[in-house]
């Protein structure tokens, strides 16, 4: 049997304290990007410059280094993007979680991750009646979504609009769509289903779940936590930026 790859390990050390975190071989793009702007110093100076409490800190803008505070942040890019690597269930959005941010479903339907800028997970604890309303209204989205495409319902019928004499063709016409449509949903549920270990991680570590399938995942905290939560916890402005920047002074590849 062919022996697991060795994980990368990062330090990323802020003016909070340090973070450490592990990248995944699975998450391959990701992971080689990272580590080309960790080697670069890339990282060195810039700011986390987005944190929403319980749910997570953002840095990586590359024109967030000596920003001065009036001065909006979130754009600074490298000028490509990297195919999404999405791994669900096997990789979410639990606690200590590190992710790839990216821009919005509407002008980024393939979902492709940001050249620099990432997120750590600090998020909240869900109940089991949390997570059950979360993944019925997955179901039901992911359900209108495919049927709809296919112009069917669950119950295989399509609105009454051909005439009497293309009816048998039609209904031919008619289970097949159906047939796909199931095929595509039965294909794709497990990107809505929530397992029982991400329902044990929500409920006893917390995370943000509502994000899981729509950005990838590539690395998790393995040290450093608690510098995590410190800087989640702190004071910003209406548009989520701190309100005294959090520095990542360097970043660095370390052994375990």
């Amino acid at each position: 049997m062919k022996a697991q790859e060795k994980e990368t390990l990062v330090l990323i050390e802020t003016s909070m304290g340090k973070i450490k975190v592990k990248l995944y071989n699975d998450t391959p793009l990701h992971r080689d990007n990272f580590l080309k702007l960790v080697k670069d110093g890339t990282y060195d100076g810039l700011l986390f410059h987005r944190i929403i409490k319980l749910f997570m800190i953002q840095g990586g803008d590359v024109t967030s280094k000596d920003a001065p505070m009036d001065k909006p942040l979130g754009e600074g890019e490298l000028g490509y993007t990297l195919p999404a690597e999405i791994r669900i269930p096997k990789y979410f959005h639990k606690k200590g979680a590190l992710c790839a941010a990216r821009t919005s479903d509407d002008v980024n339907p393939d979902k492709e991750s940001s050249s620099c800028q990432f997120y750590i997970v600090s998020g909240k604890f869900y109940t089991d009646h949390e997570i059950d309303k979360m993944e019925a209204e997955r179901i039901e989205k992911l359900r209108n979504s495919i049927f709809g495409k296919y112009g069917v319902t669950e119950n295989d019928t399509l609105k009454a609009y051909a005439r009497p004499a293309e009816k048998t063709a039609y209904a031919i016409e008619r289970d097949s769509l159906a047939r796909k449509a199931m095929a595509e949903y039965e294909a794709r549920f497990q990107e809505i289903h929530i397992t029982p270990e991400q329902r044990e991680a929500y409920k006893i570590e917390g995370g943000a779940p509502h994000l899981d399938g729509n950005y990838t995942v590539f690395g998790e905290v393995i040290d450093g936590i608690k510098t995590v939560e410190k800087i989640s916890m702190v004071a910003t402005n209406e548009n989520d930026r701190p309100l005294q920047n959090i520095k990542i002074k360097t970043m660095k590849i370390v052994a375990k």
